[in-house]
């Protein structure tokens, strides 16, 4: 599937934000939680902490970056499989890439 209707690319443009909102939602929440289990020192932490960001952005630019209608089919599998969308949103895709994100 190269091309994707206009709806979908319309929907994949207004969910990619969307979804990008709940994955940096989830690793603000991973920072609180190390934050609030690592006892060691505040450099642990640290460390901890710049540990998750680096992996969250070579996730980022693999999941979100580059989005174009040539690549939204990849994006948008990636989101669902991390669960960024609901099934409500993944099932407001047309048929065709509907199939693609449910396997």
């Amino acid at each position: 599937m190269r091309e994707i209707k206009d709806s979908d690319w319309k929907l994949v443009r207004k969910l990619h934000s969307v979804a990008l909102e709940r994955f940096c939602g989830e690793t603000l929440l991973e920072i609180n939680r190390i934050d609030a289990k690592v006892t060691g020192s505040n450099h642990q932490k640290y460390l901890e902490i710049y540990g998750l960001i680096r992996r969250r952005d070579r996730e980022i630019a693999r999941v979100f970056n580059d989005l174009r209608r040539s690549t939204a089919l990849r994006c948008v599998v990636e989101m669902a499989n991390r669960g960024l969308l609901t099934k409500e949103e993944c099932s407001a895709f047309s048929k065709e890439m509907h199939s693609h994100i449910s396997g």
